[in-house]
């Protein structure tokens, strides 16, 4: 029989410290971190949990109850969601929540991206005109209304003015005493008001694209208009598409603009879908009805976050 032999292991030697070194601690170093980092998201997990996950269910438990103000609140199934698609105001609401946000949507878009392209440039007055094109951003929706609603004061606001020099109207014009009249000026001041930051994001997308790509297609000899169409536009579709749902979800849940500036009238003419559940939960005190709105609400505005991940999906693979 041949002897095998056995590796000349000396005591104290960098090898046998490295066979008899114990790998309990480098678990324990993995534990560590692991609580380290359960203890870094505890808080905002703590939050979120809070305030939006116990509020979701919530409501969802709420809608399927007749719950009033005061007494006790009673089981009653989808019998408020089916109350909901026969509800005229409801319906009305959703319609013209619908129809404002098909008017204001690609006025934002294109006064944005028009402000956008005026502003990109490396040059100090397009830095002015950014900064004084975002300066509306910072004032609060409520703050912005009462602005516009003492500017269309009938004899009084500089827009009775601006109307009788364009022939539009007189000096006591009442604005807001049509649905019409009342929609316009409040799209007005929400186009003065937010298109400052679809700028600033439409402007973030136009200086991610790589100046080279540009430089090349004119070169090749494509004007201004072909390199907009065929690199720009491609190129800034993800863009496009955040600041377009963005843009949409937050029609949809247009409040503060109606509620000071028109107070739902005419004729409850220019009441909202969120104006309604207002209206509902906070006025009448139908608190699971008006949780059943909110929830169709909310699906609507998951809907419109479905659209926009597949926009960007389809973005990043084309």
């Amino acid at each position: 029989m041949t002897e095998t032999a056995l590796p000349n292991v000396t005591p104290g030697s960098p090898d046998t410290a490295a066979a008899t070194r114990p790998r309990g601690p480098r678990l324990s170093l993995r534990r560590r971190r692991r609580l380290l980092g359960m203890a870094v998201v505890a808080p905002a997990l703590a939050v979120v949990t809070v305030f939006f996950l116990i509020p979701l269910v919530m409501t969802f438990w709420m809608s399927l109850h007749e719950w009033p103000l005061l007494g006790d609140h009673q089981f009653v199934g989808l019998a408020n969601y089916v109350k909901a698609l026969g509800d005229a105001e409801w319906l009305n609401a959703i319609r013209f929540t619908l129809e404002y946000t098909a008017l204001i949507t690609p006025i934002l878009f294109v006064t944005g991206l028009a402000l956008a392209l005026l502003v990109h440039r490396r040059s100090r007055a397009a830095r002015i005109f950014q900064s004084v094109f975002f300066l509306p951003v910072v004032i609060g929706f409520a703050a912005a209304a009462y602005l516009w609603l003492y500017l269309a004061q009938p004899g009084l606001g500089p827009l009775s003015d601006l109307a009788v020099r364009f022939g539009l109207g007189s000096r006591d014009t009442n604005w807001f005493a049509t649905a019409t009249s009342g929609l316009l000026i409040v799209t007005a001041m929400v186009v003065w008001k937010v298109t400052g930051m679809q700028m600033l994001l439409l402007l973030s997308g136009l200086q991610s694209i790589p100046g080279e790509l540009t430089e090349a297609a004119r070169i090749d000899g494509a004007g201004r208009w072909k390199v907009f169409r065929h690199v720009t536009l491609p190129l800034l579709r993800p863009t496009l598409a955040l600041v377009l749902v963005f843009s949409v979800a937050g029609s949809l849940l247009a409040f503060d603009q109606f509620y000071i500036m028109t107070s739902g009238g005419p004729s409850n003419g220019t009441i909202t879908a969120v104006y309604q559940i207002y209206r509902t939960s906070f006025i009448n005190f139908e608190l699971g009805y008006g949780a059943a709105l909110s929830a169709m609400l909310m699906v609507v505005l998951a809907a419109v976050s479905a659209v926009q991940m597949l926009l960007l999906r389809n973005s990043d693979h084309s």
